[in-house]
């Protein structure tokens, strides 16, 4: 049965953060999960970020996708993802506070993955690790449209997932930011940035592998 989805609002540090909720009969962990860059078009209505969220929602997560500042009805103006790690953040804190401290597992696609990689590192800081984290067409290096990013490092049983044809974020950079962390990463053959035509992919790739 496919979990019910709606959308609300929680007061984030620029103001409102507009969510959509996947929401499971009983959950056993919360499942933020991140979307592409919003100044190219990303929102929490990503079909990579949706497969995402409903790929967790069956695994029992209370999935959550916030749009990013300026996005939708969520208040403020891009922040390069220094903001957006914030309010990541404070997502996990609301959850946290109405469903009870439930395991953090962390999702994103492209940017939002990006930024997942900071949320990580600021959990692991304050000693409440992310349960696992998933990555998809992971933004690191310089990409398309002379952008630089520079991921954090990740756990190693981190679920990445790229597509060997993907002309926004070259596989190359990744594999650079992956290699010395001695990562694996889930290479789709044929599979553009977008991942056109392989969200199931995604997902059979997400629940094959998530071991928590």
């Amino acid at each position: 049965m496919r979990p019910h989805e709606e959308t609300c609002r929680i007061d984030g540090p620029a103001g409102a953060i507009e969510l959509l909720v996947d929401a499971p009969e009983l959950p056993r962990g919360i499942a933020i999960v991140a979307h592409p860059h919003p100044l190219y078009g990303g929102a929490a209505s990503n079909k990579v970020a949706q497969t995402l969220a409903r790929s967790f929602a069956q695994l029992d997560y209370l999935a959550l996708r916030p749009n990013f500042r300026g996005v939708g009805d969520s208040a403020g103006a891009h922040d390069n993802g220094l903001g957006e790690t914030d309010d990541l953040l404070a997502v996990i804190a609301d959850a946290q506070a109405r469903h009870g401290e439930l395991p953090v597992a962390l999702a994103g696609f492209s940017f939002g993955a990006y930024v997942q990689t900071r949320v990580a590192r600021r959990l692991q800081e304050a000693g409440r690790a992310a349960q696992g984290l998933v990555l998809v067409g992971l933004a690191t290096g310089t990409i398309a449209g002379d952008r630089h990013y520079v991921a954090e490092p990740v756990a190693r049983d981190s679920i990445l997932i790229h597509g060997a044809n993907d002309d926004t974020v070259p596989l190359a950079n990744v594999l650079a930011w992956a290699e010395p962390q001695r990562l694996p990463i889930t290479v789709i053959p044929g599979a553009d940035h977008f991942f056109h035509g392989q969200l199931q992919t995604i997902r059979d790739i997400v629940l094959r592998g998530w071991r928590h």
